[in-house]
């Protein structure tokens, strides 16, 4: 990222994290855009990108770091929804290192979605716009693609530390069924 020049796209005024505004940065990502790219990293530090997921469905839920109490409650509410939902893959996308998500799934009985860390690049992070800048961190949200990595729901959560629309991305989820 550092050495990178390019024109970064930033959106200012757009999340609050405590409160305080905060600077997202990478392409923001819209409805119907063909989802950009990425390459992350699973537990066992192998390289993984959105071609791994296959022609499922997705749903990527972003968080800051799993070692906080949304972060958690978001985790485990989507690894029960996963049981639930067949042909749907879930990632759960933090720069958290591949060690301690590692960590956090096997604490939390996590088996059914698919952690993933974006800290050595923030390819994930810039390529869909969840990057804050003054912390690098990720920001709270949810990107669903359908079979073909279209997007079709977005959302980027207004204040870092609110839980996003759980209800309305599996309503969207279930329509793409």
């Amino acid at each position: 990222m550092e050495g990178d020049r390019k024109m970064v796209e930033k959106r200012k005024d757009l999340v609050t994290m405590g409160g305080n505004p905060v600077t997202l940065i990478g392409r923001e990502i819209k409805i119907g855009d063909k989802a950009p790219n990425f390459t992350v990293l699973k537990s066992d530090l192998e390289k993984y990108s959105l071609k791994d997921a296959g022609d499922s469905i997705k749903i990527i839920s972003v968080v800051p770091s799993l070692d906080t109490g949304v972060c958690e409650l978001q985790t485990t509410r989507f690894n029960q929804e996963a049981a639930e939902i067949e042909d749907v893959v879930i990632l759960t996308i933090s720069v958290d290192l591949p060690f301690a998500q590692k960590r956090f799934c096997s604490a939390h009985n996590i088996d059914r979605v698919i952690t993933l860390s974006d800290h050595r690049d923030l390819s994930f992070g810039m390529n869909y716009g969840f990057v804050i800048e003054e912390l690098r961190l990720l920001s709270r949200g949810i990107v669903i693609l359908d079979k073909d990595n279209i997007v079709r729901y977005v959302e980027y959560v207004k204040e870092v530390g609110e839980h996003p629309n759980y209800n309305r991305a599996i309503e969207e989820v279930k329509k793409l069924i």
